[in-house]
């Protein structure tokens, strides 16, 4: 183990030295790439970032954040190994899995960028919902006819919601990432916001290969250490993965689909997925829009009494309670979400990434675009805007659950509850306007 991490040493502090000399600070970007998948997956279709340009430091100051990196990536690594074998993976496994790895600043550069990108939702949903994508989905569909008929057999997910998760998160397996995910994996855990996160996909990466499921070189991915077709995280690989074309391996790294496809439908089976019933539908919202809960859950025969309706007028079937969703609020496009949307955000956590899936798995069953507008001259917050809104917040009393920038759902609670007190549509949106108000 020892020379091990000495070679790890050595190889980090050089590719340090090449990537100062080669480039101002990568992270100091003004266009870090669209990534059209919520959850911080394997779309990899990007602009260049733009970067700034920015002094040199000097080489004593080189040489000490150097040192410093190294030996803290050195150290945590030391750490780890002993929390690993604790959870069952063998010495002999993580020895050989952590021999050449070393911090990875790219890496890391891609998770500084990813954090301080304020992207609108309809930028989001322009990236991901293509006319390209749409179509290379239905000739995925036509020419896969068995398998998404297997695949609905088995495990009641419409095959347009799979192959619309397979387009947003690889490009339909043409962008599967090619990073080491055990070198991803332990900069993220070492240097990340959700060291806990990342340090239990490592040991389930490390489980993976323990059992013989991939080769060590061939347990590649995403920047984020997602994998395969699908982008599944190392621990629902654990739960779900699936050998569904019975070749013995649950292989969703392969050029085949299959496995990762199968693996992806169990997750969504296994959370609850409701075969015949939509993820969502667009809705248009009445004149009178004060009044509306949006947070109460109702059937859309009662949305439908209250203004709620389809966007041709056409009732809605009552598949069962929907809340009401305005992801731009109340100035852009309204749905109906059911509960299939809830299964989408356990697949990636965000409204955009299943609002993006759920849409595109519309347009591949032949639905027409988005009836309403974005307000595309509106524009997202900042980090630094955001945190200041909840600081606002929790100064005018309405409790964000602590200042991080980040809108999360006790932010969104919070926005909603000072809406109504001031008398406003209670959309949860975290908008300019409303930050305007608060100041």
């Amino acid at each position: 183990m020892t020379c091990i991490l000495e070679r790890a040493a050595m190889r980090l502090a050089l590719l340090a030295v090449l990537l100062i000399c080669a480039a101002p600070l990568a992270a100091q970007t003004d266009a870090p790439e669209p990534d059209p998948t919520g959850d911080e997956t394997a779309g990899e279709a990007a602009t260049a970032p733009v970067l700034r340009p920015m002094a040199r430091p000097p080489s004593e100051v080189v040489d000490a954040i150097l040192s410093a990196r190294a030996d803290g990536f050195l150290r945590w690594l030391t750490s780890f190994r002993g929390r690993a074998l604790t959870q069952g993976v063998r010495p002999e496994v993580f020895d050989a899995a952590f021999d050449g790895v070393a911090y990875a600043p790219d890496v890391k550069a891609r998770s500084r960028e990813r954090a301080g990108f304020a992207q609108p939702i309809w930028d989001f949903m322009d990236a991901a919902v293509t006319e390209e994508r749409i179509a290379r989905g239905e000739a995925v569909l036509d020419n896969n006819v068995r398998m998404f008929d297997a695949l609905e057999a088995r495990y009641g997910v419409d095959r347009e919601i799979l192959t619309a998760i397979w387009g947003v998160e690889s490009a339909y397996g043409t962008q599967r990432g090619d990073a080491d995910v055990i070198a991803a994996l332990a900069t993220l855990a070492y240097d990340s916001d959700r060291p806990r996160f990342f340090e239990a996909q490592l040991v389930a990466a490390l489980k993976i290969l323990q059992e013989g499921e991939v080769a060590r070189d061939k347990l590649r991915g995403a920047w984020s250490g997602t994998m395969g077709h699908t982008s599944l995280i190392p621990t629902t690989y654990i739960v779900d993965a699936v050998d569904f074309d019975g070749d013995g391996r649950r292989d969703i790294w392969s050029d085949s689909a299959a496995d990762a496809l199968a693996s992806t439908a169990a997750f969504l089976a296994r959370h609850g997925w409701e075969a015949g019933v939509p993820w969502g539908v667009e809705v248009l919202l009445p004149d009178e829009v004060e009044g509306l809960q949006l947070s109460a859950p109702r059937l859309p025969s009662e949305w439908a009494r209250l203004g709620v309706t389809d966007t041709d007028g056409a009732p809605i079937a009552d598949y069962g309670p929907a809340t009401l969703l305005l992801p731009a609020g109340a100035n852009g496009p309204a749905f109906l979400r059911f509960g299939n949307f809830d299964v989408l955000e356990r697949y990636a956590n965000a409204d955009a990434y299943a609002l993006a899936v759920g849409h595109l798995a519309d347009r591949l069953e032949g639905a027409r675009p988005l009836a309403s507008e974005w307000p595309r001259d509106d524009r997202a917050l900042t980090p630094e805007e955001q945190a200041e809104l909840q600081l606002r917040l929790t100064q005018a009393g309405f409790d964000t659950g602590g200042v991080d920038g980040k809108i999360g759902p006790a932010t969104i609670d919070a926005l909603r509850a000072y809406q109504r007190a001031e008398g406003l549509l209670p959309d949860g949106y975290a908008s300019l306007s409303v930050l305007e108000a608060l100041r």
